[in-house]
């Protein structure tokens, strides 16, 4: 696999010095140089001590990363919001796992992913899953194609700046126009169910009031933190679950029977191109059908 970037800005500085800033570890240099790897400056096979500048193409080859064959191959269908020699965003069904689990080791996104990247001929056939996804939440999906584009990613990541969006549809009404919530997440024992905890981790969700009726309001949410079951458990706790949510007490009667949760709009900065890439995923039928009247899905363009 080709990894490439164009030199953006900074003074003159080595072949090796540019890879480094560019968050390629210390450790997979010294796997590259150890391989032997070939460093193309500008298409011209060169030394880690050339000197790059603004405007240079750099380049190196990588191989193929091991298939994993304890995952089983699945060409169940995909929808596929974007791809190049890096990314791969999809856009994922409620009721499908995210990865192989106990229960379901054959088809899950990333036994497709993988069926669909055997379908393409591609050489790598390791699905690296950035952002994840419940059982029966929806929306957008983020994969690296290799792992230096996952550790790229990887300090954003950490630092919590890639910008992720939902749309929601909770029971009940009267929350703020908007707020944000912070309370930390734990879980207790081996329960699958979290709950807000002192003890637990940090967790941190904004959210915007969209429209609402007499039983039910849909919210714009973002979340700046990752944790398990976030938003169902914050708005949980606020005394607003989701509708279908029957694991916190959400009320299956109001026309839907999975949460009502889809992850909408994904932005981050690609570290390849220094670019912010931001992809959406349309919303389900099944959750615009149980939006209040007064929302407009417009609302939800940042």
């Amino acid at each position: 696999m080709e990894i490439k970037w164009q030199v953006q800005a900074g003074q003159q500085r080595s072949f090796k010095q540019f890879l480094l800033g560019q968050g390629i570890s210390q450790r997979l240099y010294t796997k590259i140089k150890a391989l032997q790897l070939p460093l193309y400056l500008n298409q011209k096979k060169v030394t880690p001590d050339s000197v790059v500048q603004v405007g240079d193409w750099v380049s190196l080859q990588l191989p193929a990363e091991p298939a994993d064959e304890s995952v089983i191959i699945s060409h169940g269908p995909l929808s596929v919001i974007y791809e190049d020699e890096y990314w791969l965003v999809v856009d994922k069904p409620a009721g499908l796992s995210t990865i192989p689990g106990p229960t379901n080791q054959t088809d899950t996104l990333l036994n497709r992913i993988k069926g669909y990247w055997q379908q393409q001929g591609a050489q790598n056939l390791v699905p690296h899953i950035i952002t994840r996804l419940d059982y029966d939440t929806s929306g957008v999906v983020l994969v690296g194609k290799h792992q230096v584009a996952q550790s790229l990613l990887q300090p954003q990541i950490e630092q919590h700046q890639l910008q992720k969006y939902y749309l929601a549809v909770v029971a009940g009404n009267g929350l703020a126009a908007q707020g944000e919530i912070n309370a930390p997440i734990g879980r207790v024992a081996t329960e699958i169910r979290r709950q807000v905890l002192a003890t637990g981790q940090s967790a941190r969700t904004s959210y915007w009031l969209l429209g609402e009726s007499n039983d039910r309001a849909a919210v714009k949410v973002q979340i700046h933190t990752g944790r398990t079951h976030q938003i169902r458990v914050h708005f949980s706790d606020l005394g607003y679950p989701l509708l279908g949510d029957q694991l916190y007490g959400g009320p299956l009667d109001l026309g839907i029977e999975r949460q009502a949760l889809h992850a909408y709009q994904l932005c981050f900065l690609d570290p390849f191109t220094q670019q912010t890439k931001c992809f959406n995923a349309p919303i389900p039928e099944v959750i615009q059908a149980v939006l209040p009247a007064t929302v407009q899905l417009a609302d939800l363009v940042n």
